[in-house]
């Protein structure tokens, strides 16, 4: 029987890097004005196909993980090591990686017009994320139906418009999804903070609709008062002090409550401008973290000594096979956020880098700090941690596939930059020389 397969020439692979090399030093200057126009949508729907292509690959891996991962116990831990190894690939937050391994699945197995879309440019990833988000509670069949309507609506339309098109559709085959996607929201209210720009900070609440729209019709009546009265602040300031008041119950300053700053002692008494550190926000200008010092009620002073040129936190040992009390205030302080690349996720566990039951100590050194979903992965079969390097606090992280990712923590205040420090060994080699 003849294949006509048989003689065919061997698929040539796709070598994404090279378009990396071909792309590195474009920039449209030997075009003219409508020729880069041209280009710049073209690179767009570039990014788009790259992005389709990203997500087929994703749903081929996660189908040979779940095939070949028989060591795990569980499909939660399945899933966990499958996010996580894409999570690392693109440069992303575990949490992130979750969304992009979940908008794949979506994308190639129920809506496969919408992925034709952002194959051909004619939609961004985001928006294909959108359209998977609003149908993530609906049936395959009815995901298929909301793609077949949807997709002669997609050209020019804009992220709202898309992301109300598809909910309008999903609503009308299955009200129930509605409801079921209410009351799995409102499991999930929280409150976050985010740094934002100028030492200022994004507290958001995330509540149910009727809780969210009292809150704030409560501040502005209040502020609305206040105004009516003769206060000279604007209605967003006074809301914003109010929203402070009253959680906090301080009318001016912090009060009762704990607030972490990590200084240089220079900074706190000498006045130099070296930028402090506030755990759960970031790094903040000096004299700013002075003001801090000096609005504050009371103020106590803890030492962290660092190692001399290098800035590194001082290790400090422990006999226990945990990390606490000060080992683990020490640890946190030198970690700041989640040790996994590109996870920004806050600190929940510390724990060992190299595992205890191949040899790893209960030290600063050996410590590192995680957040829940990244310890939770590490322990699973085929992903490893080791302390490279003690100076520096060098840790490599190897995936189940064999690639290897290394971990630093950040700069303490005070630390020279790591460009002081190249500069420092080549006098050094210099002076040898």
């Amino acid at each position: 029987m003849f294949d006509p397969s048989a003689d065919a020439p061997p698929r040539k692979p796709v070598d994404p890097a090279a378009w990396i090399g071909s792309l590195a030093d474009h920039d449209g200057h030997d075009l003219n004005d409508s020729e880069r126009i041209d280009q710049i949508s073209e690179l767009e729907r570039l990014k788009a196909a790259a992005a389709a292509a990203q997500a087929r690959i994703t749903e081929v891996f996660d189908a040979s993980q779940r095939r070949t991962a028989p060591s795990l116990k569980t499909t939660g831990e399945v899933v966990r090591s499958i996010t996580a190894q894409v999570a690392l690939a693109r440069r992303e937050s575990p949490s992130r990686g979750q969304q992009h391994v979940g908008v794949a699945l979506g994308l190639v197995r129920d809506l496969p017009q919408t992925l034709e879309a952002l194959t051909h440019g004619r939609i961004s990833e985001w928006r294909a994320t959108l359209i998977v988000r609003e149908t993530a509670t609906l049936t395959p069949e009815d995901r298929l139906q909301v793609d077949a309507e949807l997709a002669p609506e997609l050209d020019g339309a804009g992220d709202r418009r898309v992301a109300d098109l598809a909910r309008r559709i999903a609503y009308r085959l299955d009200p129930g999804a509605a409801l079921r996607r209410s009351q799995k929201a409102e499991t999930d209210r929280r409150v976050t903070i985010r740094p934002a720009p100028d030492t200022m900070s994004n507290v958001t609440g995330l509540l149910p609709v009727a809780q969210g729209v009292a809150v704030y019709a409560a501040l502005r009546q209040h502020a609305k008062t206040l105004r009516a009265q003769g206060d000279a602040r604007t209605l967003s300031q006074i809301m914003a002090d109010t929203f402070f008041t009253r959680l906090t119950g301080q009318e001016q300053g912090v009060g009762g409550v704990e607030i972490q700053l990590v200084m240089d002692e220079r900074t706190l008494l000498r006045g130099d401008h070296e930028p402090a550190y506030a755990p759960g926000y970031g790094t903040i200008p000096a004299s700013l973290a002075r003001r801090i010092v000096r609005k504050a009620d009371r103020t106590w002073i803890r030492r962290l000594y660092t190692a001399p040129g290098s800035g590194e936190l001082v290790a400090m040992d422990s006999r226990r096979r945990t990390f606490r009390g000060k080992l683990r205030d020490l640890t946190v302080l030198r970690d700041q956020t989640c040790r996994t690349p590109w996870c920004d996720a806050p600190i929940a566990h510390v724990d060992h880098a190299r595992s205890t039951h191949r040899g790893g100590e209960t030290t600063a050194a050996n410590g590192q700090g995680l957040c829940e979903a990244c310890n939770y992965t590490e322990e699973a079969p085929g992903w490893r941690a080791d302390l490279v390097r003690s100076a520096g606090h060098l840790v490599e992280i190897t995936t189940p596939t064999g690639h290897r990712y290394g971990s630093r923590p950040p700069r303490q205040p005070g630390d020279p930059p790591a460009i002081a420090l190249e500069e420092r060994l080549r006098r050094m080699l210099d002076d040898v020389a």
